[in-house]
């Protein structure tokens, strides 16, 4: 598999940076596989502060995320109750959500919710009491901007400038992509050529299913000699569920 890198995303990167600069909420979506989550990670290694929940799942996993990361930035609350992150697991999630509230009081943080799936109205309060006990914004990340995923918690990002979509890459910009991942996977056969044009078709210029059906045709199951087996391997690509990260 290739190791993670950013592909023509400065125009994306710098508008989350913009967000976390002014601190505003944000709400940040697009389909599964478009880089969502890469693309947050790399600007958020230059925003010590900020508290990342890579799983947002329910009100209680929010909370223990949270209080981990408060703890690895040294939130004297935090600390003051747990000396490890596997302390954290022995506090219920009440007492937990307490000494939560009182660390991002005492602090200057910003909460980013990813994997964001329809979020309850009891997930929802919990974000909105967040906001106000104190001033810490809070971003989320989903599939998409409408009600199914963003759930109750879509009166947070009403504003259209506070939604920044992320995209499939466009025809240009997916082929290039493509080139580059072969490259990067030294991908070889007769038939590349005619193999990367179908990723092209397949993926809908999706990086993520790019990624899964390049990685795929490195499998000896899906080679012949010299040739990829493109309709085996679309087959199975569509059966794992189109290849989405």
């Amino acid at each position: 598999m290739t190791g993670e890198f950013i592909f023509d995303r400065k125009q994306e990167c710098q508008r989350i940076d913009q967000f976390l600069v002014t601190r505003r909420p944000f709400l940040l979506f697009g389909p599964s596989g478009v880089g969502k989550s890469l693309l947050l990670r790399q600007v958020l290694s230059e925003y010590r502060s900020v508290l990342y929940c890579d799983d947002s799942a329910t009100t209680n996993v929010v909370f223990r995320n949270l209080a981990r990361a408060l703890l690895r930035l040294g939130s004297p609350r935090v600390r003051k109750v747990f000396r490890n992150e596997d302390a954290i697991g022995t506090k219920s999630a009440v007492s937990l959500k307490g000494i939560v509230m009182d660390a991002l009081r005492e602090g200057e943080y910003q909460i980013v919710l990813d994997h964001l799936k329809r979020p309850s109205y009891a997930f929802a309060s919990a974000v909105r009491e967040i906001v106000g006990w104190g001033s810490t914004p809070v971003s989320a990340v989903a599939r998409s901007s409408h009600m199914e995923d963003t759930g109750f918690l879509q009166p947070l990002y009403g504003d259209r400038s506070q939604k920044c979509e992320i995209k499939n890459f466009d025809e240009p910009l997916a082929q290039s992509f493509a080139q580059e991942i072969a490259k990067r996977s030294q991908l070889s056969g007769k038939n590349i050529s005619e193999f990367l044009d179908k990723v092209l078709e397949f993926s809908n210029g999706n990086p993520g299913a790019i990624i899964s059906l390049i990685d795929m045709a490195t499998y000896p199951k899906y080679r012949s000699e010299e040739h990829i087996k493109i309709s085996p391997l679309y087959i199975d690509f569509r059966i794992n569920g189109g290849g989405a990260q």
